[in-house]
């Protein structure tokens, strides 16, 4: 039996440090599929803020400067999959959101209609279980506030020689 034809795309969240496996396991897919594959990096750093009706201007939310470069960030990122999937005939793009990643790659699956939307588990380091504990989990997130499929691609961080 061939494989069925997914109309709708898969959103992807990509992040640094992420390893290949989880955009490896969502290319099998959308290969299998035959659907097209849309990678979204969430820049943390930036918060979509309504505008005051009247006063003074909002303060940023971190004084100072930027954290990071998050456009070079993500020109990074796109650079990766971009090694990674060129020539291999899926269709894919690469966009950059802003805000709470759960929220921000729930509202792009839902403008775009997704099908699934992929992410992969976190590290196991204090940090990164310290940053759970405040914000919580992106995939936890999504499988609970989502109407679509999310697929959690577990992955082994003792092997982050593929990691971006």
């Amino acid at each position: 039996m061939d494989a069925q034809k997914m109309k709708n795309p898969i959103v992807v969240g990509v992040v640094p440090g992420q390893p290949a496996m989880v955009r490896r396991r969502a290319a099998e897919l959308a290969a299998a599929l035959d659907a097209e594959l849309v990678f979204a990096y969430v820049d943390v750093t930036t918060f979509l803020i309504p505008e005051p009706r009247e006063g003074p201007p909002p303060l940023p939310l971190v004084p100072g400067p930027p954290l990071d470069d998050a456009e070079s960030v993500a020109e990074q990122l796109k650079a990766v999959v971009a090694a990674e999937l060129d020539g291999g005939g899926l269709r894919w793009s690469f966009q950059v959101l802003e805000g709470d990643p759960a929220r921000a790659l729930g509202r792009l699956a839902e403008t775009l209609d997704a099908g699934m939307i992929v992410v992969g588990t976190r590290e196991r380091s204090l940090a990164a279980r310290l940053e759970e504990l405040l914000i919580g989990s992106v995939a936890a997130h999504l499988t609970h506030r989502q109407d679509r499929p999310v697929l959690v691609v577990p992955v082994d961080l003792r092997h982050r020689d593929d990691a971006l």
